[in-house]
């Protein structure tokens, strides 16, 4: 019998791949992923057996992992960012538990949360809540009620998934809903292509927010209500004192 690493290989980029991710995909005899996540890793991994499937083919993907695994091999299951951040490690945990299989192990890996507010600087430097605006397995609904108690709570917001070719308006109607709580000006910030080729980053406020490029690829950031902007940088302060004087929302030390 073998066994499944369930590996998050962070944003792309060879330099932002964690040690242990490196260490079970090098122990692995077949890597699993989505295509566009094989290529990712190719190169590096040279001589390893790779099968790749479409996106919309996750059921099956952790079901070729068991019956490799069963057969005696190592299987290598990769996903972008951390396996644990809407990724596989849910679906292969959950599936092997059905199968009887439970060598599994979870590697962690930099999510785009983390990966993107450090190109933005450090917008999520007090709490802070991921929401996907996927609806193809979350319905809208339950959407909107958690982009409302998002913004109601004052936590920083990650936006996954913001637009696809299917879902094109559903960026504009986010902002609408945090629009009908939060106030136009609030600092927000957008990573498109996160550790890859074409990577590029944009500020903004929220009111602006609605008509940026977005795709699949970008990862779009709100600030609280104590976020700022400052060269450049989207700020969400911890509230620590300087010399006994703190930071205000605006950036300025009182």
């Amino acid at each position: 019998m073998g066994k499944i690493f369930v590996i998050g290989i962070g944003p792309g980029d060879k330099d932002t791949m964690t040690e242990g991710a490196v260490s079970a995909l090098e122990a692995s005899d077949v890597i699993v992923g989505y295509r566009t996540y094989i290529d990712l890793v190719r190169d590096r991994f040279p001589g390893k057996d790779l099968l790749e499937s479409s996106m919309r083919s996750e059921t099956e993907r952790c079901r070729k992992c068991i019956e490799l695994a069963k057969e005696g091999m190592t299987v290598a299951l990769i996903c972008s960012g951390d396996a644990g951040v809407y990724g596989m490690a849910s679906p292969m945990l959950e599936i092997g538990a059905a199968e009887g299989f439970h060598d599994i192990e979870i590697i962690p890996g930099v999510t785009a949360a983390l990966s993107g507010a450090a190109l933005l600087g450090a917008p999520v430097g007090h709490d802070f809540c991921t929401i996907s605006l996927s609806d193809l397995l979350t319905p809208w609904e339950v959407i909107e009620e958690r982009l409302r108690c998002a913004a109601k709570g004052d936590f920083c917001i990650v936006l996954y998934n913001p637009s696809s070719n299917k879902r094109s308006g559903h960026l504009e109607k986010a902002c609408k809903i945090l629009l009908s709580v939060l106030p136009g000006d609030r600092p927000c910030g957008y990573v498109k292509n996160i550790g890859r080729n074409g990577c590029e980053k944009g500020l903004s406020t929220l009111s602006e927010l609605a008509g940026i490029n977005a795709d699949m690829a970008t990862t779009v950031f709100i600030g609280n209500s104590s976020s700022f902007i400052r060269n450049e940088r989207l700020i969400t302060p911890r509230g620590y004192k300087y010399n006994n004087k703190t930071m205000n929302p605006g950036g300025e030390i009182s």
